[in-house]
């Protein structure tokens, strides 16, 4: 469907972007955009979502705009790669998807002017009711950049996300999908079961879930989610989910073997080596004195852009914030980011060892 507007005299000079599948993360998406001007056309297989997305506000027109400079395909995960294709055959812009699963689609997809993208936020609200403009600010959104996609793209729908707040990272597609087994999709399941469990005691017990606390309150809160959505997600990363839950229940086991047998030593081990590791992730914000500058010329190899990305992510990394800016020694640009003081010189080793030549400086 080509975009159709409700709002005359718009001025459609500005950025333009479309969004396809106006739910939670869609219709967030397309406020963010609005809010910072962006000129927003969207699409969704339920025609009532879209007039309710443009009483709103949150997008400007409906349908798709053929010449966006950017399309967001958010619909959910078992048709994304047919919606990425149909992004790709009706504009002449970026894309990229927003989709929890990721090997899949970025398999199916050969085109320099696509790449992945998962935004690791969201709320237990449902639908367009829970769209919110600032959704994303501070959260990580993460990037899988294929062989085939163009540095130029890799760059630009980074550049665009780092507008709507978000942290860039960017690895390999199959490793996001091992590590969101483990990081959402496992607890996930794990909450949902932990709930049950407590639902079941409390038939026997009347009082149980009266006695719950924060801390079970917190366990459990994700287990509130939308059940379709995690049927899809189940279906479409089943390999790495069953590989995250055999961990969970050999872990599991070895917990109750202490527990059983009195171990207090492996019990105290245990539970302190839990609690070092909740320590030590990584908190958002950084103050500026904590910062360096890394510039690293982009040489002319297809991938780059996104290798520098992919090694921060490997080496734990936080990038604050980037840019890519015109080279005057003829090379295709230069990436400018802002990262960690403390690890600014082993992320330096990391891109000499790969061929690059970043020069770092420590902000004052």
């Amino acid at each position: 469907m080509r975009a159709t507007s409700k709002t005359p005299g718009r001025d459609t000079t500005r950025r333009a972007a479309n969004v396809i599948g106006l739910g939670l993360i869609g219709g967030s998406i397309a406020l963010a955009l609005t809010e910072r001007g962006w000129l927003v056309s969207g699409d969704d297989d339920d025609p009532a979502r879209v007039e309710q997305a443009l009483a709103r506000g949150l997008i400007a027109t409906a349908g798709l705009d053929p010449d966006a400079t950017i399309t967001f395909v958010a619909t959910p995960v078992p048709v994304l790669g047919d919606q990425v294709k149909r992004a790709l055959a009706d504009t002449t812009g970026l894309v990229t998807d927003v989709g929890s699963v990721k090997a899949a689609v970025v398999a199916a997809i050969d085109d320099p002017r696509f790449v992945g993208g998962h935004p690791m936020a969201g709320s237990e609200l449902d639908g367009l009711d829970g769209a919110d403009g600032s959704m994303f600010s501070g959260s990580v959104w993460v990037l899988t950049p294929a062989s085939t996609t163009a540095d130029t793209t890799f760059s630009a729908v980074a550049a665009v996300v780092a507008e709507l707040g978000a942290d860039v990272v960017a690895i390999p597609a199959d490793r996001h999908d091992l590590t969101v087994a483990v990081i959402s999709h496992v607890p996930h399941l794990a909450a949902a079961t932990l709930m049950g469990l407590a639902s079941e005691r409390a038939e026997e017990h009347a009082s149980l879930l009266r006695l719950a606390a924060g801390g079970f309150r917190d366990m459990t809160r994700i287990a509130s989610g939308q059940p379709a959505i995690w049927l899809d997600i189940c279906a479409q990363n089943r390999t790495a989910i069953l590989s995250a839950l055999d961990g969970l229940i050999e872990g599991l086991q070895g917990m109750r073997g202490v527990v059983e047998s009195d171990d207090r030593d492996g019990l105290h081990r245990l539970l302190a080596r839990a609690r070092d590791a909740r320590a030590n992730l990584p908190t958002r914000g950084t103050h500026p004195g904590d910062l360096a500058e890394v510039r690293i010329p982009i040489p002319d190899r297809p991938g780059a852009a996104a290798e520098v990305f992919t090694l921060a992510a490997e080496l734990g990394v936080n990038i604050a914030s980037f840019e890519v800016v015109h080279s005057v020694e003829g090379e295709r640009g230069i990436a400018v980011l802002l990262v960690d003081a403390s690890k600014a010189e082993m992320y330096r080793g990391g891109l000499l060892a790969r061929g690059y030549r970043p020069a770092v400086q420590r902000l004052s």
